[in-house]
């Protein structure tokens, strides 16, 4: 099933998760680093990077949600792509608790709670990530419709809706 967003001809979903999947993870390792050897610079770069990782999370969010939308109903797919996006939902507020819990600490250094928060948030992201992989995959969920081992290049864009019954 072809993406309904595209940019240069490829799945804006696909394009925007890496930012905060990539971001989210360096996060925890600086502040796992962070903790062992007391540098703030660590935590406050840490929590500069899990602000980000939110916002564009929930711009890579929204274009999920257009691909969800377009996935037929009763389908193996649409229920993996709730479980994705619920869980995907679910690990980016508990990113934004971590990185709130620790705005009033000296040097943004996170507590206890706030990075148990965060390692959470990130086991959850693996298996989100796994549930993504899933939906792309073996479920063809942003594929190309016309996709192979020869297939042209196409730089379509823009965003489609899908007319009439799926």
């Amino acid at each position: 099933m072809e993406s309904r967003a595209k940019a240069a001809g490829h799945a804006m979903h696909q394009q925007l998760v890496v930012l905060p999947l990539g971001l989210l993870a360096t996060a925890v390792a600086f502040d796992a680093i962070g903790f062992v050897t007391h540098d703030g610079r660590l935590a406050f770069a840490s929590y500069l990077m899990i602000v980000v990782a939110v916002v564009t999370g929930l711009a890579a969010s929204a274009f999920g949600l257009i691909d969800y939308l377009a996935i037929p109903r009763g389908t193996r797919a649409k229920r993996v792509a709730l479980l994705h996006g619920s869980g995907n939902l679910v690990m980016l507020l508990l990113f934004t608790g971590s990185s709130l819990l620790r705005a009033g600490s000296p040097d943004y250094m996170p507590r206890p709670t706030s990075f148990v928060l965060a390692l959470v948030a990130l086991v959850i992201a693996a298996g989100t990530g796994w549930l993504g992989g899933e939906l792309v995959g073996r479920l063809g969920i942003g594929v190309d419709d016309d996709a192979g081992l020869d297939a042209p290049a196409r730089l379509t864009t823009g965003i489609s809706v899908p007319r009439g019954p799926r």
